[in-house]
């Protein structure tokens, strides 16, 4: 059974782009959310109201966190 992934993004962001990375290592697919739109950016805060930085990222619809929060989680 996979995982849904979710991860709230914006352009030029780093951490969103190297997130993306590993779950593509992983062969892990997910859906991107763009927080330059207003209403994506108010979705989020509503799923993660302390949420001040992206990316946020979601297995499940569980809050794992940033990328730092995920590959703390997920690596050996």
């Amino acid at each position: 059974m996979s995982k849904k992934v979710e991860i709230y993004s914006r352009s030029n962001c780093t951490y969103c782009e190297m997130a993306k990375k590993f779950f593509d290592s992983k062969d892990i697919d997910y859906v991107v959310y763009d927080t330059g739109i207003s209403e994506i950016f108010d979705e989020m805060i509503k799923r993660n109201p302390r949420a001040r930085t992206v990316p946020q990222i979601f297995i499940d619809d569980d809050l794992v966190g940033g990328y730092t929060d995920l590959i703390e989680k997920y690596t050996d």
